[in-house]
């Protein structure tokens, strides 16, 4: 296939489904080739749908809310770890467009029964499952499942399909429920509470199609190269698979990086009881990991003689050292817990703390409390069925800090709880949680701590370069996403000889120069149409383009993320987002975490002015002429009132 080609048969399977709840009925979806090569595919293909229904006023459980299901055009196509599909919706926990990436065979599935996409309108009146297949959509009664945890619940679902799965956490509208596809979770924003209020139990999904390969040898060519990289390469070929992201505890703890009691400092005395080292000496049975994953980073662990999912970083962080909680066996009781009752595990801990302090101040009686862990197991469930105070932590962080005060140490970003990583010790990655389109989220936020001390150890206490830098980052990893990889799949953006020789003179020049490219890295946001190369460190586009046929680069790959990205941010804002939403609690703006440091808080001011220039946008709104130049469609000025 030539460069200016595009075929709908090359790595697309060419069709969206859009099915309706309410009706009963399924139809297609009209998705042209120019909307693919725009979107790419995955959370920017979603956000695009979104974009083009959402309107003023529309909230997350009414009738009207879509869920838009996606894959990406390397899915099924033979590259590493490529088993990812995304949810997007409104958010029920911010009210405003949420997405949610995750692993499982549910993509897969998906794209074999011939669809790119699944779009679910309505609310049926009764709980229904449906199953999809390549030519077919069955509306099925799910009374039987309803009440269900997420594993009886999915064994009761035909074999051998894609499965899509909520707990009662989901069927009680609790505002950070998840959907289950397998083990795998898309937890954050609440999309499982929104398939709960449309009655909708499970999703299951068969077919046998495969994509058509454009360019199938140079594609197989390059997944051979890029599965050797990855295998080789010090993150993902030894401290993944050796740890899998529990690994970070340590690292963590050195760098004052590790959240703990709700956030107030950064480092716990009993970190070493749970940290990954400790996880993988006592208690893992063996590694897993996604369809089509190199890395395998999944820890296996034994509950109650059952083998089933370990908990990664951000569960052994927040309901650890975060709850001042140093009982390991607890934590893999807990995890699996909310797997089970389907919850999104960051949310659930990150509410758990907030509620600690509430009671510790005296402003919310939950009967929690920091280092007291007899009664957590109880409080769990009683938040996946709205029972007793469980009811409060059900509605999240915010609106808690809403009702009954703190919102000082509400530890959340327009509503979602932060992940572990404390940002006073990693101020770009504040920025980042600060900027992202979902809320308190690390991935979204561009994921600055991995270069902030993590992986490379550039200055994490300066703000210089951060705002630039978190902008690229965002994009890239937007990109990525989009096309249907796994995250970790960008880790080896930067060389493993950095990270195998921290104290190389190559490693420390590096280092040392990234805060001053700030004004290069600019040009290359405002400019990546220039970018017209590829770099064997960054093999997603070139992968793209074998795939598809599509011509596609870095600078185009980039451009697609910044066009997600801001079209993410419309959106929000023709749902209600305010100028200035782009904030952190005051905890880490304004309190030293080293009282010794003044460097020690999130210089936020400072980052925004340069994060905004960076985007072209004042005060965290797009303006009107970037969204020209990013070919995104002009909203009415009735819905999006600013120029």
């Amino acid at each position: 296939m030539g460069d200016d080609e595009l075929s709908t048969c090359c790595g697309y399977m060419g069709k969206v489904l859009k099915i309706d709840l309410t009706k009963q009925t399924f139809e297609e979806f009209p998705w042209s080739d120019a909307d693919r090569e725009r979107t790419i595919g995955g959370k920017i293909m979603a956000a695009d749908i979104l974009y083009h229904h959402i309107k003023p006023g529309m909230t997350a459980f009414d009738e009207d809310n879509w869920v838009v299901i996606t894959t990406g055009p390397l899915t099924g196509c033979g590259t590493p770890s490529t088993s990812r599909f995304n949810i997007s919706t409104i958010s029920p926990l911010t009210g405003i467009v949420t997405s949610s990436n995750s692993g499982g065979d549910f993509g897969l599935m998906l794209k074999r029964c011939g669809y790119d996409g699944c779009i679910i309108t309505g609310k049926s009146e009764n709980p229904i499952r449906l199953h999809i297949t390549e030519d077919n959509v069955e509306f099925i009664d799910a009374t039987d499942l309803w009440g269900m945890e997420c594993t009886p619940a999915q064994e009761k679902l035909p074999k051998k399909t894609g499965k899509l799965v909520i707990g009662p956490a989901g069927e009680n509208k609790v505002l950070f429920a998840a959907v289950l596809s397998g083990e795998r979770c898309s937890g954050r924003g609440g999309v499982g509470a929104v398939f709960g209020d449309k009655k909708l139990k499970a999703v299951t999904a068969k077919g046998f199609k495969h994509p058509v390969i454009a360019d199938e040898e140079n594609l197989r060519k390059l997944n051979k190269k890029w599965s050797a990289k990855m295998k080789n390469h010090p993150l993902t070929g030894r401290q993944l698979p050796v740890l899998g992201t529990a690994g970070l505890v340590s690292p963590m703890q050195a760098r004052g990086l590790l959240a703990t009691k709700n956030f107030f400092t950064g480092r716990f005395e009993g970190f070493d009881k749970v940290s990954g080292e400790t996880l993988a000496e006592e208690k893992l049975t063996r590694n897993s990991g996604c369809t089509t994953c190199v890395m395998q980073c999944t820890r296996r662990v034994l509950v109650d003689e059952k083998d089933v999912k370990g908990p990664e970083l951000e569960t052994l962080g927040l309901l650890g050292p975060n709850i001042m909680n140093d009982n390991l066996d607890a934590i893999i009781k807990w995890n699996f817990e909310i797997d089970e009752l389907g919850m999104d595990a960051i949310s659930t801990a990150g509410t758990l703390a907030f509620a600690m302090e509430l009671q510790e101040k005296g402003l919310f009686d939950s009967g929690l409390e920091f280092g007291k862990i007899d009664n957590i197991s109880e409080m769990l469930h009683k938040i996946a069925h709205r029972e007793g105070a469980g009811d409060e932590l059900a509605n999240g962080t915010r609106k808690m800090a809403e009702k009954f005060g703190g919102m000082e140490f509400a530890i959340q970003s327009k509503g979602m709880e932060l992940s572990a990583y404390e940002p006073r010790k990693a101020v770009g990655q504040g920025l980042g949680y600060a900027t992202s389109n979902r809320g308190g989220c690390h991935l979204n936020a561009g994921y600055l701590v991995f270069i902030e001390g993590l992986g490379l150890d550039i200055d994490s206490l300066t703000p210089n370069g951060k705002g630039a830098l978190c902008v690229m980052f965002q994009n890239l990893m937007e990109a990525v996403s989009a096309s249907g990889t796994c995250l970790f799949t960008s880790y080896p953006v930067f060389p493993g000889y950095v990270f195998d020789n921290p104290n190389a003179p190559i490693t420390k020049v590096v280092t040392a120069a990234m805060p001053h490219l700030g004004p290069v890295v600019k040009l290359m946001n405002k400019y990546g149409m220039v970018l017209q190369l590829n770099i064997p460190l960054i093999p997603h586009p070139k992968a793209v383009h074998y795939a598809t046929g599509m011509r596609m680069n870095l600078g185009k790959f980039l451009i697609a993320g910044e066009r997600g990205y801001n079209t993410e941010r419309v959106s929000n804002i023709i749902l209600g987002q305010k100028p200035g939403a782009d904030t952190l609690p005051k905890r880490l703006t304004d309190t030293l975490q080293d009282e010794n440091n003044p460097m020690t808080k999130v210089p936020l001011d400072v980052m925004l002015k340069s994060y905004y220039a960076n985007r072209t946008w004042e005060n965290g709104v797009p303006l009107r002429k970037r969204l020209k130049t990013l070919k995104i469609d002009m909203p009415s000025y009735e819905a999006y009132p600013y120029d």
